[in-house]
């Protein structure tokens, strides 16, 4: 325990550790003016604390730094702006009294000093800076485990894919530290190659764990079924598991699961209630629209896949209503100029590069409000 008495009269000092002493408080320290508590706190000279301040008993009415303009000072720094602060003070003006708790002042205490009433008042501050010391720890750990967390989500999304017959990249920029999109894409077969990529409902640690409960089952849905409609209806079913009745949210995402064979130049896919996909072709432009609702809004679903043909050098998109959203033409536009785009760019552009081109310049700048994500698929 440490507390610091500051007062210019030695007298009042010695009153109040006395108290305190009997009281069997111990580490008191005193000071006799605001610049002696500066130099004891190392207020202004950026060295560390020596050690840590449990409370501070403070005159008001000192010469030359008067007991406001040291507990405004100490309050701003923010290694001392949690240690609760009692006036010890002669001074019975009510408006100066509200000054001082304006000021960052946790109470205050009139002399002549009441023992009694001193000490009711210390016990109610340190019990408020405990429990603000309990939050803080609370909210370090769980700012821990939450790294932790974001670490563990990143680590199960796909590595980017390179070889001669098929190129798969992403561009992932979550809004929270735990995000609700999620891509992943898996070689089936010599000539086979699946990618999904879903937007999880809502953000943080509940969709996060949602994410990470179908990231368990995904590889061997995909690889053990193949097929775009059942895949996705397994899916469904995997979240109707987590249905709980007396709960009123039910968990859901949109999906869009792309099923490519580099032999036979075939695209099958699947939307459950996302974005439409963007096929850039030789022939044409290709949107994948929605032709399923969102996965475990229903316990059973009907879906029915597309099927494109292409040809070398075809560029598939697949991305999240958080770029959409954040792109500033308006609706009808936006398609228009993601194919405008695509047409224009080379295969050396990556999707990073790809994002930044179709978000406003000024968005960087801006908080943002939903996770974006783009998958991007050269087909050579």
């Amino acid at each position: 325990m440490s507390i610091l008495i500051v007062d210019d009269n030695v007298t009042n000092q010695m009153i109040i550790k006395t108290i305190l002493s009997r009281e069997g408080y111990t580490g008191l320290r005193t000071a006799s003016s605001a610049g002696e508590l500066y130099d004891m706190l190392h207020i202004d000279t950026g060295c560390p604390a020596e050690e840590a301040v449990d409370l501070i008993l403070l005159d008001m009415m000192m010469p030359e730094i008067d007991g406001l303009e040291a507990c405004r000072r100490i309050q701003r720094d923010e290694r001392y702006s949690d240690v609760p602060i009692i006036f010890v003070t002669a001074v019975g003006d009510s408006a100066k009294l509200a000054e001082a708790l304006d000021a960052g002042a946790t109470d205050y205490v009139m002399k002549p000093i009441n023992r009694l009433e001193l000490m009711a008042r210390i016990r109610s501050a340190l019990r408020l800076k405990y429990e603000k010391d309990w939050h803080k720890e609370q909210d370090k750990r769980i700012r821990y485990e939450l790294e932790l967390a974001k670490q563990v989500q990143r680590s199960v999304l796909s590595e980017p894919i390179c070889n001669d017959k098929i190129a798969i990249e992403a561009d992932y920029r979550p809004s929270y530290e735990l995000a609700g999109d999620y891509y992943a894409w898996f070689r089936i077969d010599s000539k086979r190659y699946g990618v999904i990529l879903l937007d999880m409902m809502g953000h943080g640690v509940a969709s996060s764990l949602v994410c990470m409960f179908i990231s368990s089952v995904l590889k061997d849905t995909i690889l053990r079924i193949t097929d775009p409609e059942e895949v996705i209806s397994e899916l469904n079913r995997y979240m109707g598991q987590l249905y709980r009745e007396e709960e009123l949210m039910n968990y859901y995402f949109t999906a869009i699961f792309v099923l490519v064979n580099t032999e036979e130049r075939v695209i099958q896919y699947v939307n459950a209630g996302h974005p439409p996909g963007l096929a850039v072709t030789n022939e044409g432009t290709f949107w994948m629209h929605a032709s399923a609702p969102a996965v475990g809004l229903f316990e059973s679903i009907r879906v029915e896949k597309g099927v494109i043909s292409y040809q070398p050098g075809t560029t598939v998109l697949l991305y999240t209503d958080g770029l959409t959203e954040a792109m500033t033409e308006p609706d009808e536009e936006r398609e228009q100029r993601m194919a405008t785009l695509i047409r224009s760019c080379s295969e050396e552009e990556s999707a990073s590069e790809l994002v930044e081109r179709l978000l406003p310049a000024s968005e960087g700048m801006k908080r943002q409000p939903d996770d974006i994500c783009l998958v991007r698929m050269t087909l050579k």
